[in-house]
């Protein structure tokens, strides 16, 4: 056997599920989390090799469900909602389906330069869209990223929870709590721009992206 592939099966048999289905997400409420706990289950569960960490995000949001999910599913437009995103393009003739690829620059000031990323999902009837990481300039390696939209309403009052996982390689010389708290960041950070923007679609009546 050779060594790369010795240390490929180590690394399988040292992988665990993560535990996200266990664990609230910061900004979610108990009953909220037991009703999406199925979901993530599903969708936001991986299995985490050595060297590699994982995290689940979520973030509320005052629009509907439809207008939300409108700017998500958008591939090839990213930087609606993205903010270290400065520009994404696409091959002429794109098709949004799964297999597509998207090439982003990312805004100076970040340790990246450019991303090309593969649609993994989307799944318009389950509001779910997924991502990989296969090219570009950056510390990302591995990268793999699952997005799910869910509507809740509760006493004449409706409104929708974004749900965000990921699982990436940990870069050599840096920890994993290091990997995950930028990564976090990150995602957390487009999360709270998404709710801006479909808020702010809401309230002038368009949900359209």
């Amino acid at each position: 056997m050779e060594k790369g592939e010795s240390s490929m099966a180590e690394q399988d048999a040292e992988a665990t599920n993560t535990q996200h289905h266990i664990t609230v997400p910061p900004g979610l409420t108990q009953d909220e989390f037991d009703e999406l706990r199925r979901f993530v289950s599903e969708f936001h569960t991986y299995q985490v090799g050595r060297g590699q960490c994982s995290s689940l995000l979520a973030q509320r949001t005052h629009a509907p469900l439809d207008a939300v999910w409108s700017v998500i599913r958008r591939f090839d437009k990213p930087q609606t909602y993205k903010h270290f995103i400065k520009s994404c393009t696409v091959n002429d003739g794109f098709k949004m389906t799964v297999g597509c690829t998207r090439d982003v620059n990312v805004i100076s000031g970040l340790p990246a330069a450019t991303s090309t990323e593969r649609l993994d999902i989307l799944d318009d009837e389950r509001h779910v869209t997924g991502f990989s990481i296969i090219g570009g300039e950056h510390r990302l390696r591995n990268y793999r990223s699952v997005t799910t939209v869910h509507e809740f309403q509760r006493d004449g009052r409706i409104w929708t929870v974004v749900l965000e996982s990921y699982v990436v390689d940990v870069p050599e010389g840096n920890t994993e709590e290091d990997t995950r708290l930028f990564a976090d960041t990150v995602v957390k950070l487009n999360l709270q721009k998404l709710a801006s923007v479909t808020e702010g679609q809401s309230r002038d009546g368009d949900g359209k992206s």
